[in-house]
């Protein structure tokens, strides 16, 4: 979504209303895959404070993932706020790093939405919080039953002393 903001340059207190949907690439980040099927929904608006432009907006929508426990691919609502303040680059003023510079009278919606979703983005998805996983032994998924491996957790420094009571048995 790209939005022209030429009417509002020119006069302080100008807002223009935001009411559409972002288009997202899939993303991979911090080892995660995130795939999104549909558009996100966004509703805000952009307004003209006088030293800048200020984007707020609320996004909502869905993302395909994978369950962090179990792999099976799952789909998950996001909702984050975008609230980011805009200027354009006219190569005079310096700008704080928090102030996302635009060119022309142009300011692309979908790229300042997936920077604020990786932002928002939950460290882990889960398929459902009573997830049991996959064995760390065989990796079956223990959602579907027991998979018969023995779930002791022995610490592989005292597997000899283990040796000597199980002869002793």
């Amino acid at each position: 979504m790209t939005i022209d903001v030429s009417t509002i340059l020119k006069e302080i207190g100008d807002r223009i209303e935001l009411d559409g949907e972002v288009y997202l690439s899939d993303t991979d980040f911090l080892g995660e895959l995130y795939h999104f099927d549909k558009p996100l929904r966004i509703a805000g608006h952009i307004s003209n404070t006088g030293s800048c432009l200020i984007l707020t907006a609320e996004c909502t929508g869905y993302v395909n993932t994978r369950c962090a426990r179990c792999m099976k691919d799952i789909t998950v609502p996001v909702e984050f706020e975008i609230d980011e303040s805009l200027a354009q680059d006219d190569g005079k003023e310096s700008y704080d790093d928090d102030v996302i510079l635009f060119g022309d009278v142009n300011i692309d919606i979908d790229d300042i939405a997936a920077d604020n979703f990786l932002m928002n983005v939950e460290g882990k998805y889960l398929c459902g919080e009573d997830c049991k996983g996959l064995c760390p032994k065989c990796g079956s998924d223990l959602n579907k039953g027991d998979c018969g491996c023995n779930s002791e957790n022995i610490d592989p420094r005292w597997s000899a002393l283990i040796d000597i009571m199980n002869k002793d048995k």
